[in-house]
Order: structure tokens, then sequence, then C-alpha cells
């Protein structure tokens, strides 16, 4: 199964997404000892930084935080529910919300204090910009032990981590907070009414042996999922045969 997620309405899932995108990839490359490898995390570094600063976003993580923490407190004593469980979320989030609030000064900081990081990353802009004659400053730190780039970029990805810790218990939360139903798009299109429901992200699971991409068209009223052939062309044509898919609804408590 390949699965899809499209936020309804809600920029800051989307912000989330993206971010979790950016902190995946640069753990990935950041544990790898080639050096393009770790042009690659420095490149994703400056992509997160760029997100990840923006100014409102250590509180609305922190406003969230908060509200699940309220939300999900109000659960104890309840029999279908895990004392343990939900007990271990609440410490998680309890965490989470301290090592945001111990964030001193603007997100980031340190890395635009960093002039030698803030060349590199205006130089980066520009397409074959860093290349070694550019920058033979940066063509020496690709040059040293995998060990010293990995702790270098350790070091600047460090004042970020509490938005990733803080971005992935929020998307774990809102995705086990899901209902999944099945359909079948007959003749590559479906819609369903929307019935008052507020999700704030849809996941849609389709078979990976079809060739078929999903787009979704959604409103508070109704639902719309065209299945286009994966011609991969400017624009492909709908997929014109029936597409069984699963479709999750998730939202957060409130």
């Amino acid at each position: 199964m390949i699965s899809y997620e499209f936020p309804l309405n809600s920029e800051k899932v989307r912000t989330w997404l993206r971010l979790e995108d950016l902190f995946t990839r640069m753990n990935h490359f950041l544990e790898c000892d080639l050096s393009m490898e770790h042009h690659v995390a420095l490149m994703t570094l400056f992509e997160l930084h760029e997100v990840a600063c923006r100014p409102d976003l250590k509180s609305e993580l922190l406003q969230e935080l908060e509200k699940q923490k309220r939300a999900l407190s109000s659960l104890h004593n309840n029999p279908a529910i895990s004392e343990q469980a939900l007990d271990s979320i609440l410490n998680e989030i309890e965490q989470s919300s301290t090592r945001l609030l111990a964030l001193s000064g603007k997100v980031g900081a340190m890395l635009r204090e960093n002039e030698w990081l803030m060349g590199i990353k205006q130089r980066a802009s520009m397409p074959g910009g860093t290349c070694q004659f550019d920058l033979p400053s940066y063509h020496y730190w690709q040059q040293q032990p995998a060990s010293v780039r990995r702790s270098n970029l350790k070091e600047w990805l460090s004042p970020l981590l509490p938005i990733s810790v803080a971005v992935n218990l929020l998307l774990n939360l809102l995705r086990e907070n899901g209902r999944k139903m099945s359909f079948t798009a007959h003749h590559g299109s479906f819609q369903q009414m929307q019935g008052g429901r507020a999700a704030l992200l849809l996941r849609i699971s389709v078979n990976s042996d079809i060739p078929c991409i999903p787009e979704l068209g959604a409103n508070k009223y109704a639902i719309n999922i065209r299945f286009v052939a994966a011609t991969f062309g400017a624009k492909p044509p709908l997929y014109e045969h029936d597409v069984p898919f699963e479709l999750t609804f998730c939202t957060l408590s409130s």
C-alpha cells in the first residue's frame, strides 16, 4: 500500500508535515559518511531553519500540547483507556513542553549568528553556488573526517530538536486518532459529503500495484478525490478504472 496524507484547511498541520519530512531527511543523511551526503544534510538544515524559525511556531506548539494534555487528562478513570498508556503519553507531552519552554531567545538564533554557515546558505541559493572555488572553507570542511562533520551537524541541529520532538508527538496523536473506512472510486472519481466532520488530516491508502495517484479537493461540505494515471506527464489523465482505497479521517482531541 502507498499512503498519501493531505492536511485539511490547517496551516499548522501543513507546517508539521513539512518539518517531519525535513527532520526525517536530515536524520537519514546525518548518519551517512560521504561528504556529498553531509552536503545534503546541511542543505536540509537550512530548509529546516526556514520552516522552524517561524515566529509563532513555538507558541503554537506549546498551546497545542497544553490543549492535548487537558483533553487526555479528562480520560482518567475511563475503563476503556489504559491508565498506564495514558500516563505515558501525558508524561511525553509534559517533557516536550518543558524542552520547548527551555528554548531561550528566537528559535535558530545560533545558526543565524554563525557567519560561516550563513555565507554557505546564501551561496547555496545560487545554482552551483557551493562549488569549491566559491567556498574554499566549505570545501575544506567537506574533506574533514565523517565523524567531525557529523559532530558539527549535530551541534547545529541541536537547537531545533525540541521542535522535532513536539511535532512528532502531535502528529502521532493526530494519526492515532483516526477513523479508517474502505471505499471504491468508480472510474477514478469519488465524492463524500463531510457531514460536519472536522478532520485535520486525510490519509488515502492505495494498493501500490494500481498505477494511479490521488488528487484531493475538499471543503467543509464535501471531499472530492480524483485518481489520475501515473504517467508523470504535464497533465495526467483521469484513471478510468475503479480504484479500491482506504480513507482515514484524522483529528486531534478538543
